[in-house]
């Protein structure tokens, strides 16, 4: 049987012959195919002059029908913003119904009650689902940093026979059937720019050609026993290598150009993907979800109706925040979220206390909005930007002057930033866990000892950055068309040595000792006293051991930041050796 064959047994196994036309207009099929089918269908036997199916399609069909299905429902929802903060996406409402809830309802009313549930992020707010509808939870504990295929990894034995479903579609009609025949993946008839596949005549999904447009790439696929080994030995070979960590899942169905299975075509009203806090609003503008603190926040600081809150664009995670973009009457914002575990990390009134001080100076972001109890923060947003290049030495002149011209004014809080402490209380965050540096214990030592040096040589204490790294150095272009430099994200500032900022920088641009050299002689203008100098390089060894300890303590929370933390760590080896070279030296 071929795909149009197919699809008149699957529709005749489902509702009673009336007549050609309106199979042909059921299945959006030219009556000349439905004709040319039926005869064909009648003589291989799998439908008799009754047109009903006979036992030899029966039989056939049982091969294929749906056994089970997986809902994938681990990752962030990161376009969710800032929905995501508060609920996984797969618990989103529209029109008083979860949306995982409505899916696994229409998998039992198309008889499957054999469903899967893979989580991650959020995981405890789903386990209900076991009591209520009997459905099997499978963590994915690297949700954070592996893609939806890892997610479908850990599932792939039950794949056959196997529907295979995001959790953040909302099917208006139920896309689950009793009947199968072949294996399909799902898009719809929108147009979409950024799509990979198109579908042709044949229904057979191909590459899309560039510029050219595709169809929407739904999610929902069905698998059948006939395809899943081969599907399942892809999965497997895609998951075990690295360059497909960032990968859906889909990438193993691309074969020559097209997809290994055919397209299943749906009307875009049918099935819709809600990605996004407006996607959301159009669909069900009473959603209980789109009653966020974020969205009150913004609305009560701008005076401004929840409509009126548009183009909300999710940003660059980062390390310890989420930050969203967003338009609100003909101008454009940036509201930051703390993310992971940052209640640990940060305190926020000490954060607002900072930007009281540093407001109308000229060297931060416009600040809208800050609340110190939770961290949330309203910022204007500065168009046409870029960050300071730390290979560039006229980014990095322009910096220091900026950075040395905050130093000058010699500001001053009511807390200061020890990192000496600090390196204590991030190592307390671990809970007794072990660190991941089999020397840890001995690198700590050696750190803590050049505490003695630090101290002989520091100068005096005023309001220092902390965090003053390139990507918080913010070239940007004023109304007037003009270059202007902010240094941005004051949330680890306080009471500290100036010249920590230069260590900072130091590391975090991930800097040898003659770039760390050449970044020091800059700020002194080549005139830099060598005991400075040294007292420089043991806060590169300190802070160094401060953020990999940081690192590790995140890591506890499932969030890895590679090289980063690596090099951290190599910061506070390599730089305590370094001083101790110096020294033997005087």
């Amino acid at each position: 049987m071929n795909r149009y064959e197919k699809d008149i047994i699957i529709e005749l196994m489902t509702e009673p012959f009336i007549n050609q036309r309106i199979l042909a207009e059921k299945l959006k099929y030219s009556l000349g195919v439905v004709n040319k089918s039926i005869k064909n269908l009648i003589e291989l036997e799998y439908i008799d002059d009754d047109i009903k199916p006979t036992k030899k399609a029966i039989d056939e069909i049982n091969l294929t029908k749906p056994a089970n299905a997986i809902i994938l429902a681990a990752g962030f929802g990161m376009r969710m913003v800032p929905i995501n903060t508060e609920v996984p996406k797969g618990l989103l409402e529209i029109n008083g119904e979860r949306m995982i809830e409505r899916l696994i309802r229409q998998l039992h009313e198309a008889g499957i009650n054999e469903i899967y549930v893979v989580t991650g992020f959020m995981k405890e707010k789903y386990e209900y689902l076991i009591d209520e509808f009997g459905v099997e939870l499978v963590v994915n504990p690297q949700y954070a940093v592996k893609n939806n295929l890892h997610s479908l990894r850990l599932v792939n034995s039950h794949i056959s026979n196997t529907y295979i479903v995001p959790c953040d579609i909302y099917c208006s009609k139920n896309p689950f059937h009793r009947y199968e025949l072949y294996s399909w993946y799902m898009v719809s008839d929108m147009v979409d720019n950024d799509s990979r596949v198109r579908a042709n005549r044949k229904l057979e999904l191909v590459e899309a050609t560039q510029n050219s447009g595709g169809n929407t790439m739904i999610g929902v696929a069905y698998i059948t026993a006939y395809d899943a080994k081969e599907i399942q030995n892809r999965i497997s070979e895609f998951d075990d290598s690295h360059q497909h960590e960032d990968s859906f899942w889909e990438e193993v169905l691309f074969e020559d150009s097209k997809l290994m299975i055919a397209a299943k075509m749906v009307h875009s009203t049918e099935v819709i993907e809600i990605n996004t806090y407006e996607q959301l609003r159009d669909i069900d503008s009473d959603s209980n979800q789109l009653k966020t603190d974020s969205i009150d926040i913004i609305c009560d600081a701008l005076d401004a109706e929840h409509n009126e809150i548009t183009d909300i664009t999710v940003l660059k995670k980062g390390m310890t925040n989420r930050s969203f973009l967003f338009t609100c009457k003909g101008k454009k914002y940036i509201m930051r979220i703390p993310g992971e575990g940052t209640e640990q990390l940060i305190n926020r009134r000490q954060e607002a206390a900072v930007y009281q001080v540093i407001k109308d100076k000229h060297i931060s972001d416009n600040i809208i909005y800050i609340n110190p109890y939770n961290g949330y923060k309203i910022t204007e947003y500065f168009e046409n930007t870029r960050v300071c290049d730390p290979l560039n030495d006229e980014d990095l002149k322009k910096c220091l002057k900026l950075l040395k011209e905050f130093h000058q004014m010699k500001l001053t809080v009511d807390h200061e930033f020890n990192i000496f402490e600090l390196i204590d209380f991030y190592e307390d965050l671990w809970e007794g866990q072990p660190s991941a540096y089999g020397d840890y214990k001995i690198t700590k030592q050696n750190v803590l000892s050049l505490k003695s040096y630090i101290d002989e040589h520091q100068t005096e204490k005023i309001l220092t950055h902390i965090d003053a790294n390139h990507d918080n150095f913010l070239f940007a272009t004023d109304e007037n068309g003009n270059e202007i430099l902010r240094l941005i994200d004051w949330e680890y500032a306080g009471m500290q040595d100036p010249h920590v900022d230069l260590a900072m920088f130091c590391i975090y641009a991930l800097y040898d000792r003659e770039q760390t050299d050449h970044y020091i002689s800059l700020y002194f203008d080549g005139n830099v006293d060598e005991e400075i100098r040294i007292k420089i390089y043991c806060y590169v060894a300190a802070c160094g051991l401060l953020w990999s300890n940081w690192c590790e303590y995140k890591r506890h929370l499932g969030i890895e930041f590679g090289e980063y933390s690596l090099r951290q760590y190599r910061y506070a080896k390599d730089y305590y050796r370094i001083v101790q070279d110096e020294l033997s030296k005087r």
